[in-house]
């Protein structure tokens, strides 16, 4: 019985840990009517992130520094919320 738990347990880990390790990432949804290039920066790691007009995205799992088309600079946690007006970044 003991074995039996203890597999189980296991089984239920393992089909698990996936969603364990991996954390949520900001959601980024651009409102105006042309694409929006993001410059996002992830530790020593740059790109530049394309998001269509009217789309969204995930980016940053673990944080990160977002450049806006408007040139404002903004640091993400990883859990936002976020909205391209303008050229502009609003978090929400």
């Amino acid at each position: 019985m003991k074995k039996s738990v203890i597999a189980l347990l296991s089984g239920v880990l393992v089909a698990y840990a996936p969603m364990a390790g991996a954390a949520s990432a900001a959601t980024v949804t651009n409102k105006d009517s042309e694409t929006a290039v993001l410059v996002v920066v992830e530790g020593e790691s740059r790109m530049e992130v394309a998001i269509a007009a009217g789309a969204t995205e995930m980016i940053c799992p673990s944080g990160c520094f977002v450049t806006a088309p408007s040139g404002d600079r903004i640091g993400l946690q990883g859990d936002e919320n976020v909205e391209i007006v303008n050229g502009n970044v609003v978090v929400k």
